[in-house]
């Protein structure tokens, strides 16, 4: 039995998933905070691009409480051909091929493995059907530029929606599989 891996991005209604930074706090409350808590919980792995790595670790390793322990004592794979000592506790990079390495990821003992942020390496998974799940925290917000998940193109990627709530803020929450 393979892992489940999880992608999990805040977008905007125009499909912006570009800097939430600059968007998304205004709809973080408890009830967000709690569905990010429960994907966190359920996996032991974090998979991220080099960009969301190197965000992450310029941050997380000076921060103290439960989220910070949680994130300073994952596991953390790196997707980089750049990148060679991730310099982070817990912390390595993919070396070769990244779907080769993710599919052997999957197949490896523990629990769920999470994607956060890490908007090309997302889109990478989910070309390749990796992704078993895809949660979108779809923001009641019109961004206008950035990046999005789903730039346009050929790849053509059947979902089903497994999920979805609504927050009290107007976050949708819902989860898709592979139709």
């Amino acid at each position: 039995m393979s892992r489940k891996l999880v992608a999990a991005q805040f977008i905007s209604l125009d499909g912006v998933v570009e800097a939430p930074t600059e968007w998304h706090f205004p709809y973080f409350d408890g009830e967000m905070g709690a569905a990010v808590g429960e994907m966190s919980a359920a996996a032991d792995t974090l998979l991220l691009g080099r960009v969301t790595y190197e965000e992450f670790a310029s941050v997380w390793p000076h921060q103290s409480g439960e989220m910070a322990d949680a994130i300073n004592g994952i596991r953390k794979v790196v997707a980089s051909t750049t990148m060679t000592e991730p310099g982070w506790q817990n912390a390595s990079v993919i070396e070769g091929d990244l779907i080769t390495a993710v599919k052997e990821l999957k197949q490896e003992p523990g629990t769920n493995i999470n994607v956060t942020g890490s908007i090309t390496l997302t889109q990478a998974l989910l070309v390749a059907g990796l992704i078993d799940e895809l949660r979108l925290l779809v923001h009641p917000i019109v961004v206008g530029t950035g990046r999005k998940l789903f730039p346009g193109g050929p790849n053509r990627t059947p979902l089903k929606l497994a999920k979805s709530v609504t927050f009290g803020t107007g976050v949708l929450d819902l989860t898709y599989q592979p139709a």
